[in-house]
């Protein structure tokens, strides 16, 4: 009888990738979360390395970050991301700003701040947010833009661990994560603030994930709503939980709460603390997911601030650039504005856009919204028709008083009705308190040199303002003398592609993870839309279709526009075994600045999930 053991099976092949040398990482920002280590490409060999292109204003890069928490922990050995803090506004650039957004955010991983967008040219990146993978020898191999993709990574970071180990290229250990002291502040980065009915505020303590009740004076702390652990749990005000939690309304004596990250809508008792849950089912909304029905039942995404308007709590639904509105009689959400693509277009409710609502406002009349992506404030009227009060569109922003069509705001977070039927808006990235008058049209600064503000309150004669940065509430007088402060228009940093006027071919690039294949059980698995600003530069090519290719004719009397693409694949395991395959959806919206030159590209590839088979000169 042998007693050896039998010889083990051949480990499958490797499967073939396309490998495009990694350029090095760059940031005249440095580095945050390493101790104040520098790092350089070559620190990460032997590990797998996953770059997350964000920026902290992008809903969809605080998604992914979200999504990428389970696998960081799961591969913590082998495994590390890096965040490359890539601003599309002018304050993102910003150093101290982006330190803030990291542990605003719980980022726990090294990010890389690259506010001249260097390594976002190196990497070819076009979206916010990007996902590239770099094998342990320092290979591009996958690039993901959008979300829902962590399961395609997660399956092949673990294809690249067994195959390095099999080559003896894996390196384990600790990563380069070193995490920030705690500061000890009664509030950090606090969202929304609601004065009650008692003259105390109750503040969303986003970052340590609580609700706190203070005192009259704005700083003396009375009591804390939530254990302050991240989680999804109803209960009393010792025990319940919540995730980032931000806007805040008052309904029947009690408080609904935008729980962003659980993507619910909460009640608060007042009286007795207890929190339960109203809307939502803890899963983010995705296309194809009902859009009304029983509250418990629907999916929301990143609810941002809610507003009781015409007897309906209104949703800010800013992970899908909509408004939603909850019935309390009926117990049922529904959606009550936007298409869910992304840009500035005013009209029927069901036809507008919108571009991350993230604060609300009721009178009696209007539903005024501070519209952060488009730097826009703008309103709903009783018939449900959208309107632009200020703001032009998604790359137009800055700091600029006077009349309302020519004024300009950058990544507003709040808005405050005032009793003189004019509002105040938190201009959170120009760290003021602006003033729109609808009576005049003309829009002045109220108060500047406030640390990101978020949101204000009325307090009496005075306004009580969220300075989110600096950690507290900030009372101010009103009405105040309007500060002087110079005028400053800016466009995003983002280059403008070089296209050739006439046609241009749109290729957008999707393959199936693996182990997958596209779910064409009810049709076409792929969906394509188009639409440009101006309209008048697209001649040919606008519109939705199913092919992920289109020729697109561009009118050469444009010089310079913007191209939006709105991409969705839908793909499902591929086991013929399997009854109940997992399928999933990916999905991204580009907005592409495009300039019309005779020497510009003829074609234009917007990776969604891949590679770019015909770019040969750096990853794609």
């Amino acid at each position: 009888m042998n007693d050896a053991a039998p010889a083990p099976a051949p480990a499958p092949a490797p499967r073939k990738r396309a490998r495009v040398r990694a350029p090095e990482l760059i940031g005249k920002g440095g580095w945050i979360n390493t101790g104040g280590k520098d790092l350089k490409l070559a620190d990460f060999r032997g590990r797998t390395l996953i770059l997350d292109f964000w920026t902290f204003c992008c809903i969809n890069c605080l998604h992914v970050l979200d999504e990428l928490r389970e696998l960081e922990e799961k591969h913590r050995d082998t495994v590390v991301i890096v965040g490359v803090h890539s601003p599309k506004f002018v304050h993102e650039a910003e150093h101290q700003a982006v330190v803030d957004a990291v542990e605003r955010y719980g980022v726990e991983h090294p990010v890389l701040d690259d506010p001249e967008l260097a390594t976002w040219k190196q990497y070819a990146v076009r979206a916010w947010p990007t996902l590239v993978v770099i094998d342990p020898e320092g290979y591009v191999v996958a690039q993901h833009a959008g979300e829902g993709h962590a399961h395609a990574i997660a399956r092949l970071v673990e294809e690249l661990e067994a195959e390095h180990e099999a080559k003896g290229t894996l390196r384990r250990g600790d990563g380069p994560y070193v995490a920030p002291e705690p500061e000890p502040t009664v509030l950090r980065f606090p969202g929304k603030a609601l004065l009650l009915p008692s003259g105390t505020f109750l503040v969303s303590d986003t970052t340590r994930h609580q609700l706190v009740e203070l005192a009259e004076d704005g700083e003396t702390v009375l009591r804390r709503i939530g254990s302050g652990a991240r989680g999804f749990a109803d209960g009393t005000a010792d025990t319940a939980t919540f995730n980032e939690p931000q806007g805040l309304t008052l309904l029947d004596g009690d408080v609904v709460v935008a729980d962003t990250v659980n993507h619910a809508l909460r009640r608060l008792d007042l009286s007795t603390g207890e929190v339960t849950t109203l809307a939502g089912t803890g899963r983010q909304w995705w296309q194809g997911s009902p859009s009304s029905g029983p509250a418990r039942e629907v999916d929301l995404s990143s609810p941002w601030d809610v507003a009781v308007f015409g007897g309906r709590v209104w949703i800010a639904m800013a992970g899908v650039h909509q408004l939603w509105a909850y019935d309390p009689a009926a117990g049922t959400v529904a959606v009550a504005a936007g298409t869910t693509n992304e840009g500035l277009v005013d009209g029927p409710g069901d036809e507008a856009w919108f571009a991350q609502p993230s604060g609300l406002a009721a009178t009696a009349d209007r539903l005024w919204l501070a519209d952060s992506e488009t730097s826009a404030l703008r309103w709903v009227d009783l018939d449900g028709v959208v309107h632009t009060a200020v703001g032009t569109g998604l790359f137009d922003f800055g700091h600029r008083d006077g009349d309302a069509a020519q004024a300009l705001l950058q990544h507003p977070l709040g808005v405050t009705a005032l009793p003189d039927g004019s509002v105040a808006v938190a201009d959170t990235y120009n760290h003021a308190l602006r003033r729109y008058d609808p009576a005049t049209g003309e829009v002045s600064t109220l108060a500047t040199d406030l640390r990101e503000p978020s949101d204000a309150v009325l307090a009496g004669e005075d306004i009580v303002v969220v300075e989110s940065a600096r950690h507290r509430l900030t009372r101010l007088r009103l009405p105040e003398e309007a500060v002087r402060v110079e005028s400053v228009a800016h466009r995003t940093q983002r280059a403008a592609t070089e296209v050739r006027p006439g046609r241009l071919q749109l290729d957008v690039i999707f393959q199936a993870p693996a182990g997958q294949k596209l779910d064409t059980r009810y049709g076409p698995s792929t969906r394509l839309l188009v639409s440009s600003t101006p309209p008048g530069l697209l001649l040919a090519g606008e519109g939705a279709d199913t092919d992920l290719s289109r020729t697109l004719e561009l009118d050469p009397a444009v010089t310079e526009g913007v191209l939006h693409v709105s991409a969705m694949a839908a793909s499902c395991d591929d086991d013929p075994a399997n009854e109940y395959p997992a399928c999933h959806v990916h999905q991204q919206d580009w907005g592409v600045p495009v300039r019309l030159t005779e020497g510009g590209a003829d074609r234009l590839p917007l990776v969604l999930a891949g590679m770019d088979d015909q770019e040969t000169a750096g990853p794609a």
